[in-house]
């Protein structure tokens, strides 16, 4: 009683939903989503190789059933996580896409690799290099000083420091991009 619902909280609506299959259709006309439309519709030109992967496993992270592309009920997912999702939600999405191996653990490489485009993307503002971005996580998340970072450590070190929280969310602005390219109604 007399609680407030964030939008993190709230269920894709219904009503939501009509609008955006209307432009999801005009984007996507065969219903779709292929990896060459999601960089164009994101904007990223992947002028570098690390940038180019990066979209890559994004695109894959949504591309849930591995049939090389994105359907709709796919995409409405991914729009659900990235705008409405829970925090715990976004940040296992966020080490799926870290742990380009599947193997369940995060090295220095698949890290760094991360940090490496989100430099890019966030240009100006993080002031540190990638490697001592990457240390720095280490530092903070290896917990048990094994070299790799688990879900849990990732977890758990993300929800200790701001900072790191900031980095391992993965949100270079996907809220306010979204809700500016594709969150008009048409």
């Amino acid at each position: 009683m007399g609680q407030i619902q964030s939008d993190e909280d709230k269920e894709v609506e219904l009503a939501d939903i009509q609008p955006l299959y209307t432009k999801f259709m005009r984007e996507c006309p065969s219903g779709a989503l292929h990896l060459h439309e999601f960089r164009k519709i994101f904007g990223v030109q992947s002028t570098s190789e690390d940038e180019a992967l990066y979209m890559e496993t994004l695109f894959r992270s949504f591309d849930t059933n591995r049939d090389d592309v994105i359907d709709f009920m796919e995409f409405v997912a991914a729009v659900h996580l990235v705008l409405r999702g829970k925090l715990e939600d976004r940040l296992k999405w966020s080490f799926k896409v870290y742990d380009r191996n599947d193997s369940g653990k995060l090295d220095r490489q698949e890290v760094k690799r991360v940090i490496k485009v989100i430099c890019q993307l966030k240009k100006n503002h993080i002031h540190m290099t990638p490697s001592a971005v990457c240390d720095r996580i280490f530092k903070l998340l290896d917990e048990n000083n094994d070299g790799q970072i688990s879900l849990s450590e990732f977890m758990e070190g993300a929800q200790k420091d701001a900072w790191i929280m900031d980095l391992l969310k993965l949100d270079t602005n996907a809220r306010g991009w979204f809700r500016e390219n594709w969150g008009k109604k048409t």
